[in-house]
């Protein structure tokens, strides 16, 4: 049986888990124009969750039955301990006419298409900036996913950042990198910060520097299309400052210690995936 293909101009998203995660993914659809508020549905039995939700327009369910109901593409945003007790309990409901999506990480696509019932279901993996709009979201298609329905999950996803798709034997090494990166992004912020003070900036000057730095170092390395090689070649004079700082990471083993970080988490994340 094919797929029914969504609606692309009518369906309407909802959110099983009204978390920050979630909050962030819906309000960036909201203002990129995606979609408007009154497609996008969830339910959270603190009020606090509501308010957030309802500040931007999101329309509240009295139970999570009710969302999956009115919706066409249902992602489900709740904490992986608790996805599978979710999705067995709202099967009866998840019709293969519906559009499933999961960002629980660690949690494998086979798993989330037993318990659902059918296979049209795609996982996501997107990263703590999606709260600024600059998330990185890796997506994978389960059996029953239309390339259709990759290219909607995408645009949704490209409302809070950027979107890849790729084979699912890779999630645990995208959590490595891009779903642990950013703790090690801060904390090359605090140490650039922390730098400036023991050269002699006040710790507000030092730690505002640090982060614009690394932002525009960002940036660069995203809009060029130059290799991050070439733009450190860039800014590196012949007996400079810049070539005396390098030197000292190289000596520190700066590179060495960011690719084992990647790699730990990876392997961590393998273990989670495996239990």
């Amino acid at each position: 049986m094919e797929a029914v293909p969504i609606p692309t101009e009518t369906y309407k998203l909802g959110f099983i888990g009204a978390g920050k995660m979630a909050e962030s993914i819906a309000r960036g659809i909201v203002q990129s124009g995606v979609l408007p508020p009154n497609r996008i549905a969830t339910f959270h039995p603190d009020a606090s969750r509501r308010q957030a939700f309802e500040s931007f327009g999101v329309h509240l369910h009295s139970k999570n039955d009710d969302v999956v109901e009115e919706s066409d593409v249902v992602i489900f945003s709740v904490k992986p301990q608790v996805v599978k007790d979710v999705v067995l309990q709202l099967r009866p409901l998840l019709s293969r006419k519906k559009l499933l999506v999961s960002i629980a990480a660690g949690v494998k696509l086979k798993d989330l298409q037993e318990w659902a019932g059918h296979s049209r279901f795609i996982r996501v993996m997107p990263n703590t900036p999606s709260a600024v709009g600059a998330a990185a979201s890796v997506l994978s298609l389960g059996g029953g996913a239309t390339e259709q329905d990759g290219d909607l999950i995408a645009k949704v996803f490209g409302s809070i950042g950027k979107t890849w798709k790729a084979d699912e034997k890779y999630f645990d090494a995208v959590t490595g990198l891009s779903g642990s990166g950013p703790a090690y992004i801060y904390l090359a912020i605090e140490a650039l910060a922390d730098g400036g003070v023991a050269a002699g900036l006040p710790r507000e000057l030092a730690l505002g520097l640090a982060s614009q730095t690394v932002f525009g170092a960002a940036s660069m390395a995203c809009h060029t299309g130059k290799h991050p090689g070439q733009l450190k070649d860039d800014v590196t004079s012949p007996g400079g400052t810049t070539i005396a700082g390098i030197h000292e990471l190289e000596k520190g083993g700066f590179r060495g210690i960011l690719m084992n970080a990647v790699v730990a988490a990876a392997k961590r994340s393998q273990e989670f995936s495996k239990s």
